[in-house]
């Protein structure tokens, strides 16, 4: 494939297969990402609508809901009551991690599809349960990792299965932010370990070079090595202000990654391979940039259309389109509860000072 062949169909939408229908969503907690963002990117999309908007203060879902013209706002009591059940096809579940569990086990009772944030839970356990709970139920469980429906990521990985870095020599990824600016709170939800689950930044942050580097590569890890620090004191109560891992993925393959709660925004994911290289810089704050290198090569695409509204429109947009076709789902649950299960390595792994085998 040429550089102008892959930016000619930059925004293609490989995944999608035309269902007919619209998939209806109820939206579970109603913070600044579900309001600026995931509201909005439903307006814009081809297969979804908000229906019902659930949050603790019925005033505040009702005051939403008739702003953006849904049904009607209900509080999280009602939902679980099966209040306005007839009225959404779906849940979208973006609360703090710990609370994510009653709102599936609910939509499983209730048969309706989920679309739950990542990562799925505070721990591993709740996320078996919660992944448990969709299977018994029968209803489609899709973990939200927005990256894989990115056109810069898909077009990425599209490189990587075509052989254009040869083949993978290792990976490195960084993710961090600096979230006391972002919101200036030291009692927020992510520095709670009784919300956040494990950690801070590599629940929140770390997650996006681990899971992306899973997606791009078709690899999963079976060991890691890490470390972590905190040393700001509204970091005090959990371990990683600052974080970094090395994984080593099936067939040997290390991943480098680093992330931050604590630093200067910055994203960006690297793979090296005998032949090329392909860097996402920056790549998990909307804006995704796609550089291309192999030999005297070099190409630099700019999405520059795409943030993070966009971003989540083709996360919503794809969900429905599997929902709508009865296709299979990817990322699905139990994708999700991979990375649980390496995020509890990686803390394991700093807290005892030694490899940890998957």
């Amino acid at each position: 494939m040429t550089e102008h062949a892959l930016i000619g169909r930059f925004d293609e939408r490989d995944w999608e297969t035309n269902p007919e229908g619209t998939v209806r969503f109820a939206l579970i907690g109603l913070g600044w990402w579900t309001v600026d963002v995931v509201v909005p990117a439903l307006e814009r999309t081809d297969y979804c609508e908000a229906t019902v908007l659930v949050s603790s203060s019925r005033e505040k879902a009702a005051r939403l809901a008739d702003r953006h013209d849904a049904d009607r706002g209900i509080t999280y009591e009602e939902y679980h009551d099966g209040v306005g059940s007839e009225a959404y096809d779906a849940v979208y579940v973006g609360t703090p991690n710990a609370y994510h569990l009653e709102y599936v086990e609910t939509a499983a009772d209730l048969g309706k599809a989920v679309l739950c944030e990542k990562p799925l839970e505070a721990s591993v356990e709740r996320a078996e349960r919660l992944v448990e709970a969709a299977e018994a139920g029968g209803v489609p469980l899709m973990t939200a990792y927005r990256m894989h429906t990115e056109p810069a990521v898909r077009r990425a990985k599209e490189l990587l299965d075509d052989g254009f870095v040869g083949e993978p020599v290792h990976a490195y990824g960084n993710n961090t932010q600096p979230v006391l600016e972002m919101i200036p709170d030291p009692d927020q939800w992510r520095l709670d370990p009784d919300v956040t689950g494990y950690g801070t930044s590599v629940m929140d942050l770390g997650i996006y070079p681990i899971n992306t580097a899973r997606f791009l590569l078709d690899r999963d890890p079976v060991a890691v090595r890490a470390r972590m620090a905190s040393t700001h004191g509204a970091f005090a109560d959990v371990p990683d202000q600052y974080a970094s891992m090395t994984l080593t993925l099936e067939g040997g393959l290390p991943l480098l990654c680093t992330t931050s709660q604590h630093a200067q925004q910055d994203s960006q994911l690297t793979i090296v391979g005998t032949e090329g290289a392909i860097e996402l810089h920056p790549a998990f704050h909307g804006e995704a940039k796609l550089r291309l290198a192999s030999g005297s090569l070099r190409v630099t695409v700019d999405d520059v259309d795409f943030d993070e509204v966009a971003e989540m429109r083709e996360e919503f947009d794809y969900f429905a389109d599997r929902v709508l076709s009865g296709d299979p789902i990817l990322p699905d649950g139990r994708h999700g509860l991979a990375d649980m299960r390496t995020i509890a390595a990686v803390h394991a792994s700093a807290e005892r000072d030694e490899r940890i085998e998957l």
